[in-house]
């Protein structure tokens, strides 16, 4: 991360007046950064930098998406005590927060069959590129990251403008690096969108025999090849493997971000 930014985040978090910290002398010491259970590691190089901003020497033979055990030593600290305890809780919150989404990231896709699942703009704001960074660690798509990235057409897109027009529009504002998107939530409106040419259709909180019903729709009138088909709304852990077998090319859930749990992370001065 750039330097302002990280400085920005140690500022919020010792304040001004640090004397938890203050009180202990900045003498030599060891630390551990220890995995309280099982998953997948991300921030990796996140927390390294905190650390090393407090002149603590992090080492680790671990990288962004390494499976880690409960009580695996995930970085080994050599620097002043002090230091250790100040760069501690930001460098635990990068690894936790960024563990946690890979984690859970991995068990989507070990559930997907082989179907690539992405993230949302359903972030933190402010952390958007940490958490989607993570989501890659857990071997995720992050989707797009905002606005620019490609055109999306969603349903009050489509309530303002109508699904014909706001294709045109798009088509004719967006550069051509720009994929088109739109959102659907039937099969008429899934193959109107593939007539008017657009890159990829979101089958929006449909179930999975309408996106088969769709998706054979497609098929049938010639449309399905050179589209990239999606589902998104409503999708878990639990039925995840039901939308893998749809037919669709990805599966989005705001869940890798908006509903996953932090990895427990510990430090142990030794």
């Amino acid at each position: 991360m750039l330097l302002t930014e990280l400085e920005r985040f140690i500022e919020e978090d010792t304040g001004y007046n640090d004397v938890s910290n203050n009180i202990v002398p900045d003498c030599k010491a060891q630390a551990e950064v220890i995995a309280k259970e099982d998953g997948v590691v991300a921030g990796i190089a996140e927390a390294t930098q905190v650390f090393e901003y407090f002149d603590v020497l992090a080492t680790t033979d671990l990288t962004d998406g390494s499976a880690i055990k409960k009580n695996e030593v995930l970085l080994t600290l050599d620097g002043g005590a002090r230091s250790i305890l100040r760069a501690e809780r930001l460098a635990l919150n990068f690894l936790g927060r960024m563990s946690g989404i890979a984690t859970l990231t991995r068990k989507y896709i070990e559930r997907a069959g082989g179907v690539r699942i992405a993230g949302t703009r359903k972030t933190t704001p402010g952390f958007r590129m940490f958490e989607k960074k993570a989501i890659i660690a857990g071997g995720g798509d992050p989707h797009r990251f905002n606005l620019s990235d490609a055109v999306m057409i969603k349903d009050n897109h489509i309530a303002a403008l109508g699904l014909e027009n706001a294709v045109k529009a798009a088509k004719k504002m967006a550069s051509f690096t720009q994929k088109i998107e739109v959102e659907v939530e039937n099969l008429d409106d899934a193959v109107l969108a593939a007539e008017l040419g657009v890159d990829i259709i979101m089958f929006d909180n449909m179930t999975v025999d309408k996106i088969k019903e769709s998706i054979n729709a497609l098929t049938e009138k010639g449309l399905r090849n050179g589209i990239v088909l999606e589902a998104s709304g409503g999708i878990s852990l639990e039925n995840i493997a039901g939308y893998a077998s749809s037919g669709v090319d990805v599966i989005s859930t705001g869940a890798l971000t908006h509903s996953s749990r932090w990895l427990d992370i510990s430090l142990r001065i030794m």
